[in-house]
């Protein structure tokens, strides 16, 4: 949590300073007995000023857990999710859905690969060096075998600060055993999740409360808010707007289980529930979100008429990035993947600070992005037209609470 909200609050400067604003940002607040930290964000622009309070949903003990998994059980059990892909035709559906996604699947067990052609290489030059001493066939091959194997132990320790390998095989694992129904410690945490939204929803005086999931947090936010009507079927009509925000998203990954009906209903569910909006950003740069996707048709789920979610939107990093910047940036994944809730560095129709901290309910900007853009960052004349168009919300003061 103190990491991200470190990040938070260099990015939080970052976009004040792109689009001249003033602001400040409160210490995080953290309590015994909820898993969460919030802080509170003051934003002013010219004529407008939005409160946010910002929760952050906290699950990192869950996470840490499995990151301490050794790696003994890791790579067998992520080469048995790897299986399980391809014999149910999962990996065929996400080679469709997403070609880019599909290779990012396939990335951690190159890099597993080729570790380990590497370490055999080793072992082979070891044993052949050998040779040259020792005349025991017996006692070279022994000598090429440890030489491999400490290869091995030492490029997998040496590597994953850059590859991120076992980290991905966590993440693998763990996502598929929640699709099959495998996490009670994963829905024991997300109901709580879900209670705190309930909460929100009927106790909190604010304007809007947008439940944030980016790249696996997508699924959870979809579980959380289908939890939160389970418990409270008027969630969005206490007063309070209630809208979900997914980008980079990686719905599939449970979605496509065979074993994730479950999830595949609350998707259903989301999709023609009247009262919460649910805006999903996706970007083609990004490999390790699905472009282009449509996260109810795709996953085979047809409502008819009745459908009401999600509204996608196009995301071109191209207008977010400095033009000197993103010659680097485009090949850098991953920093791809996480700008999605990173600062701009150019004013663009999306802006997830702009989401989290600006004047204007998420809903609206899906639906009027340019006239957003021009009301916060065009000139007095361009920017006075736009708020005009977008209804006069610069007489009022917004106030959201966000949750990540």
């Amino acid at each position: 949590m103190a990491e991200y909200f470190r990040l938070f609050r260099t990015e939080f400067g970052r976009f004040r300073k792109l689009y001249g604003l003033q602001g400040e940002m409160s210490r995080p607040r953290t309590s015994d007995d909820r898993f969460s930290a919030s802080w509170d964000i003051k934003t002013e622009g010219d004529g407008w000023s939005v409160e946010t309070t910002y929760e952050f949903l906290r699950w990192e003990d869950i996470v840490r857990r499995d990151f301490t998994r050794p790696v003994w059980w890791k790579i067998p059990r992520a080469l048995g999710v790897l299986t399980a892909m391809f014999t149910t035709g999962a990996y065929i559906r996400f080679a469709r859905a997403g070609w880019r996604f599909a290779i990012f699947l396939l990335y951690p067990f190159l890099v597993l690969l080729g570790l380990l052609l590497l370490s055999t290489l080793a072992g082979m030059a070891a044993a052949r060096i050998a040779t040259t001493v020792i005349a025991l066939p017996t006692a070279t091959a022994l000598i090429g075998l440890a030489a491999g194997v400490a290869s091995l132990l030492a490029l997998l320790r040496w590597t994953e600060r850059y590859t991120y390998m076992f980290y991905l095989f966590d993440d693998h694992v763990s996502t598929h055993q929640f699709g099959d129904g495998e996490r009670p410690d994963w829905d024991e945490r997300f109901e709580i999740f879900a209670g705190y939204l309930v909460e929100a929803a009927k106790a909190a005086a604010v304007d809007e409360i947008v439940v944030v999931g980016h790249s696996s947090g997508s699924f959870i936010a979809v579980d959380i808010v289908a939890r939160a009507l389970a418990r409270d079927p008027d969630l969005g009509r206490h007063g309070v707007d209630v809208a979900v925000l997914t980008v980079g998203a990686n719905l599939p990954i449970v979605g496509f289980n065979p074993n994730a009906g479950w999830f595949r209903q609350r998707l259903r569910q989301l999709a023609i529930e009247p009262d919460v909006r649910w805006i999903e950003y996706q970007s083609r740069k990004d490999a390790m979100n699905f472009y282009p996707f449509d996260p109810i048709a795709g996953h085979g789920i047809d409502v008819g008429t009745e459908r009401r979610n999600p509204t996608i939107v196009q995301v071109v990093f191209r207008h977010i990035i400095l033009p000197e910047s993103y010659p680097r940036f485009q090949w850098r994944f991953f920093r791809v993947h996480f700008q999605f809730v990173m600062a701009n560095e150019r004013p663009a129709a999306y802006d997830f600070f702009m989401i989290a901290c600006g004047p204007f309910p998420l809903p609206l900007r899906a639906a009027q992005p340019d006239d957003v853009l021009a009301a916060v960052a065009g000139d007095k004349e361009s920017a006075g037209a736009a708020w005009e168009r977008l209804g006069g919300f610069k007489a009022g003061v917004e106030t959201h609470a966000g949750t990540d």
